[in-house]
């Protein structure tokens, strides 16, 4: 019996031993884990500020680039009322001058038969 106790104490020392190692070289292994993650989590820290500076620069363009459109928008609509109207009605003037003078025969009269005339509709069905 005395054998048995000690092939078992040799066991347990044995696995006691190896488990000893694997905790000396786990803890190495979370040592050389730590002193890589420091130098990682600084160019991290600097990756992240330079991405923030470059967002606060597109939000300045941005902005500038909002104000840029309300002026051009602004400069749109006043010359569009500046320029637009007179010309929509002299357009219309030199329109209505061209029509008026096409229409005239060589006696000072104008053409009736020169208008258009609506037609009726053929189908002979109405709006429901």
């Amino acid at each position: 019996m005395a054998v048995f106790w000690a092939v078992l104490v040799a066991f347990v020392a044995l696995t006691l031993l190896r488990l000893a190692r694997l905790l000396g070289e786990a803890s190495k292994l979370v040592r050389d884990l730590g002193d890589q993650a420091a130098p990682l989590l600084d160019d991290m820290t600097t990756t992240v500020k330079r991405a923030n500076e470059q967002l606060g620069r597109t939000d300045v363009i941005t902005k500038q680039v909002a104000g840029v459109t309300q002026n051009v928008s602004a400069v749109t609509t006043v010359m569009t009322s500046v320029v637009g109207g007179p010309l929509v009605k002299a357009a219309a003037f030199s329109y209505g001058v061209r029509k008026a003078l096409s229409g005239r025969d060589g006696d000072g009269r104008s053409d009736a038969s020169a208008r258009p005339q609506l037609q009726a509709r053929s189908s002979g069905k109405g709006r429901k």
